[in-house]
């Protein structure tokens, strides 16, 4: 196998009012198209739900009126970042905000995050869509999420590996 670069990182899983939940289409060599919560990079000094809210800020210009909530999962899975192969485990947030577009000129900012896109999934295309969505079990994660409320404790996904049809190593 392959040695990778360790990497963490923290995202938001913005749900709307309405319960629609905010999500951003990344493109990468391994997993390919896909849709992933708000997020990125935990710097040195920062917790995790400051790195959440910032990498959240830098892709969406929104910096305010979201309401942080629980963990509701970790897990990890490998990327190339940069060109590096990378083994990124992610702590993913609930959090609460209103439905709304991306604020400001935030071109080059998903330029250099490979952000191709973002949308307000509404319950309804979330569970019937056939888009690869990141981590792969979201829209059912965002089911339980509706039915049962957060979880009492973090849901640990552990290692999520990639198609094989898509591995390099």
């Amino acid at each position: 196998m392959t040695e990778r670069t360790p990497r963490f990182a923290a995202r938001l899983l913005i749900v709307d009012p309405a319960g629609a939940v905010y999500l951003q289409l990344h493109d990468d060599a391994e997993i390919g198209l896909h849709w992933a919560p708000p997020g990125g990079g935990i710097e040195e000094g920062e917790s995790e739900v400051e790195a959440a809210l910032r990498e959240t800020a830098e892709e969406t210009g929104w910096t305010d009126h979201i309401k942080v909530g629980p963990v509701a999962w970790r897990w990890t899975h490998d990327y190339t970042r940069d060109g590096v192969l990378t083994r990124q485990t992610d702590t993913v947030f609930l959090a609460e905000g209103p439905r709304r577009e991306p604020e400001g000129d935030l071109r080059e900012s998903h330029k250099l995050d490979g952000i191709l896109a973002t949308r307000w999934w509404t319950p309804g295309a979330l569970d019937a869509s056939q888009a690869l969505f990141w981590p792969p079990a979201l829209p059912a994660l965002a089911a339980t999420i509706r039915r049962e409320g957060p979880p009492a404790e973090p849901v640990d996904l552990g290692y999520t590996p990639n198609d094989e049809r898509l591995r390099l190593d």
